[in-house]
């Protein structure tokens, strides 16, 4: 390793320290500290003050312009899905279907169900509101917060094991098609994976992991309005629009080219923006009929949303300045390098080289992107089957999400954790699902 490897290897060292430092103990906004961070590592790896500004400003426009509209129009939608009491309806309806008991593992299974053809940030946007408020609903015991953590972090656990591990999420996507793996038989080994995953990941661990942390308030304020809550029929069609028509416009590649070419305008709709954005159109006169001419249900949609928005966006888009920093910096590069001259098990070597980029840069798509690049030669090479390689890097790619990842800020925002409280809830979750992920592709592609 050079002296410049080096120096670049401290640098990403100091940049996240620096992050975490100025917001665990310097009390500032996340905002600041992570620009402080991006700036570190740019400075301190050698980059042009011009060169990293400009990564700073890239990684700012990426990750808002990818996640910042799904984000802003899923606060929207979930408040409104509170503020007309659908949620509130729908949670109490599903616990009196499940109990108590039952309720996170019903959050788990149909996380993973809605979640399979939605992005995380979507997913986590849409069905957060209903957890939130069921959670709420739940008997006050000894720990309340500890009771809605356990209801939460399930959901959470669901929508990022099926991000990780099930095609046609984006990352394990790409690397189905740059391995040359096959579909079919990668989203099969990769339900057969994600089931164990996520049983342990979720609510097995949330039990453990709930305990002693307390919640802040939600990202959505509540107002009474003293609104009868819309038909049950109607929040349902609410919260399943988005996902059948992200859905559809997936199935629209597996359709006979004639028939795909006449459904054509599935793709306009099915993209995560338009669909959302639609659904907000429909919700509105759904979810509040005559009172949506009130006022006060006006503002306390948009202008209080909005609020709790800004300060979420901007700590996601810091996020991504750190991240892109990482990356112009040649981080990415370093560690993929450095991890292709170990002689080990292939499906080891794609674990370990997505985590340390995820480590490294904070985004999961990254990662992916950047181990396909390192393991086509090594599949090649050896002949393992491309599917599993598939999922052991997709293992990787969610390994201990923090500061780097503008996902960290997002979840901290509506489980209402500190800092240091969502590495020990949501970073700890990401890591469980990584190993555990890793555990069963080497046991099951031993077996099968």
């Amino acid at each position: 390793m050079s002296l410049a490897d080096l120096r670049l290897l401290l640098a990403a060292v100091l940049g996240i320290a620096a992050a975490v430092g100025l917001i665990v103990k310097g009390r500032l906004h996340p905002f600041i500290s992570l620009l402080c961070g991006a700036f570190t590592v740019g400075l301190v790896a050698g980059l042009p003050m011009e060169d990293t500004a400009k990564a700073v400003q890239k990684g700012v426009s990426d990750i808002l312009g990818s996640t910042g509209l799904v984000v802003a129009l899923g606060l929207s939608l979930g408040a409104m899905l509170q503020l007309s009491n659908a949620a509130s309806s729908l949670a109490q309806a599903s616990l009196k279907l499940t109990g108590p008991a039952g309720a996170p593992w019903a959050s788990l299974f149909v996380a993973m169900v809605i979640g399979l053809p939605l992005f995380f940030e979507t997913g986590l946007v849409l069905l957060l509101p209903i957890v939130v408020a069921a959670a709420a609903t739940l008997p006050n015991g000894p720990n309340p917060d500890a009771a809605k953590l356990r209801l939460m972090l399930p959901a959470l656990t669901g929508l990022s094991v099926v991000h990780a591990l099930v095609p046609p999420h984006p990352g394990p996507l790409l690397a189905v098609n740059a391995l040359g793996a096959n579909m079919g038989r990668t989203m099969f080994y990769g339900i057969l994976v994600a089931l164990p995953t996520a049983i342990v990941a979720g609510p097995l661990l949330a039990f453990f992991t709930s305990r002693d942390v307390r919640l802040t308030a939600p990202v959505i304020e509540r107002h009474d309005f003293a609104l009868a809550a819309p038909p049950k029929a109607s929040s349902l069609f609410v919260i399943l629009m988005p996902v059948v028509l992200i859905a559809a416009g997936e199935l629209r590649g597996l359709l006979p080219p004639g028939t795909a070419s006449r459904l054509g305008w599935l793709s306009a709709v099915s993209h995560p923006v338009p669909a959302l954005l639609l659904t907000n159109l429909v919700a509105l006169p759904l979810l509040f009929g005559r009172k949506l001419r009130d006022s006060q249900v006006q503002d306390a949609i948009w202008t209080d949303t909005m609020k709790s928005a800004g300060a979420i966006l901007l700590s996601i888009g810091a996020g991504g300045a750190l991240k892109q920093v990482l990356v112009s910096a040649g981080l990415s590069d370093l560690l993929a390098k450095l991890a292709s001259a170990q002689s080990i098990s292939p499906l080891l070597l794609g674990w370990l080289v997505a985590v340390a980029i995820r480590l490294a840069t904070g985004s999961a798509t990254v990662a992916t992107i950047t181990t396909v690049g390192v393991m086509s030669g090594v599949v090649t090479a050896t002949g393992i089957a491309p599917e599993w390689v598939v999922l052991a890097i997709g293992a990787g790619s969610v390994f201990f999400s923090h500061v780097n990842d503008p996902g960290f800020w997002l979840v901290k925002s509506y489980l209402g954790t500190s800092t240091p409280d969502t590495f020990r809830t949501w970073s700890l979750l990401e890591t469980v699902i990584s190993v555990v992920g890793l555990v069963s592709v080497l046991c099951a592609s031993a077996l099968l």
